[in-house]
Formats: structure tokens, C-alpha cells, sequence
């Protein structure tokens, strides 16, 4: 008998503590690669790659702010626009 794939049993989300490791580790590599491009562009000096890598340097924060805070984006099948209520329990006729 073959295995099949595993299945996802819940759709609770990760711990707030693993999530801001997880951004916290995002964002440190991103400015790490800050750091890289501006030590490549003092190495690289006089010519056009030292604006490029000077550049890169200027907009890596920007990206790695939106990286960072680009949480867990798991869809948990409650909040889709389209079955608004769909998976709301109500109460039966004659039930309180």
C-alpha cells in the first residue's frame, strides 16, 4: 500500500514567538546583503558597478521591511469573499 500525501490537519497558525523569529531572521539577511552591496561598492569605486551596488544598498531596506512584515499568509478557508457565513453553525429551529 503507498503512502499518500501528508495532510494538513489544522489550520492554526504558527506561534506569534515563531513568526517574529522567522521576520526577525528575513530581515537580517536583507541587511546583510545591505551591508555586502556597500562594501562592494567602495570596492568597486570608480566606475558604474559602485552606483549599481551603491544602488541596490539605497533600496534593499525597503524591500526588506515589506519582506519582514509579510506575516503567515495561510489561507485558513474562514475568510474567503465569496462563502461569507458559510461555515457558521446556527442553531437549529425550535433549538436555543
Amino acid at each position: 500500500m503507498a503512502k499518500s500525501d501528508a495532510v494538513r490537519i489544522t489550520t492554526a497558525r504558527s506561534s506569534a514567538a515563531d513568526d517574529m523569529r522567522s521576520r526577525q531572521r528575513r530581515y537580517a539577511i536583507s541587511m546583510t546583503i545591505r551591508l555586502v552591496c556597500f562594501i562592494a561598492a567602495v570596492v568597486a569605486w570608480p566606475g558604474v558597478l559602485s552606483w549599481v551596488f551603491a544602488a541596490a544598498a539605497v533600496f534593499v531596506p525597503l524591500f526588506a521591511v515589506v519582506a519582514a512584515n509579510a506575516g503567515d499568509q495561510r489561507d485558513d478557508g474562514f475568510s474567503l469573499p465569496g462563502n461569507a457565513g458559510a461555515h457558521e453553525l446556527t442553531a437549529r429551529d425550535g433549538e436555543d
